[in-house]
C-alpha cells in the first residue's frame, strides 16, 4: 500500500467514528410516550399462555369484590426488546410481562388478585381504566406497574 493511502483510510474511518458518535445518542435517547389500549393486551394471542386467568386484575378505579386479605402494594418494571417489533408490538410484550409477573406475585402469596393497578414509569403515577404507559427508544420498550396484591371474596 502506498503510504498516502495509509493517512486516507485513517481520515476516513476518524469521519466515520465522529459521524456515528453526533447521532448515536439522539437515537438511543428516543423516550416515545405511548398510551395504549389495556383491552388489546387482554385480547394479545400470547395472553392465555402468558398471564392466564388464574389471577384478576382491576385498573384504576375499577370496582371490585369485598376483598378479604391485602397482601401489599408491589411494583413491576419490565423492558422488551424492539428491535424488529413496532413499538406498539413492543409494549404489548412488556405489558404482558409485567401482568405475569404481578400474576406470579398474587399466586405465591394466596392472592386472587392485583386491585389498584396503574402505570408507574419513572415512579410517575398514571391512573386509568382502560389505558396503560410505556415508553418505547431505539432498542427497548418499558412497562412500569404498580398494584395491591389481594384475596378477594368469592
Amino acid at each position: 500500500m502506498l503510504p498516502g493511502r495509509h493517512i486516507l483510510r485513517a481520515w476516513f474511518v476518524a469521519a466515520v467514528i465522529v459521524s456515528a458518535a453526533s447521532w448515536a445518542p439522539q437515537s438511543l435517547a428516543r423516550n416515545t410516550e405511548y398510551h395504549l389500549s389495556i383491552a388489546d393486551v387482554q385480547h394479545h394471542p400470547d395472553y392465555a399462555a402468558k398471564v392466564g386467568d388464574d389471577v384478576a386484575f382491576y385498573f384504576g378505579a375499577q370496582r371490585t369484590p369485598p376483598i378479604r386479605q391485602n397482601f401489599g402494594e408491589f411494583v413491576s418494571n419490565k423492558k422488551s426488546n424492539s428491535f424488529g417489533k413496532s413499538d406498539e408490538a413492543a409494549c404489548a410484550w412488556a405489558m404482558l410481562s409485567a401482568l405475569k409477573e404481578f400474576r406470579d406475585r398474587a399466586t405465591s402469596l394466596g392472592g386472587n388478585a392485583v386491585v389498584g393497578v396503574i402505570s408507574y414509569y419513572q415512579k410517575q403515577a398514571q391512573s386509568s381504566e382502560t389505558e396503560y404507559d410505556c415508553h418505547a427508544g431505539g432498542f427497548v420498550a418499558g412497562v412500569a406497574l404498580k398494584g395491591t396484591v389481594v384475596k378477594l371474596a368469592q
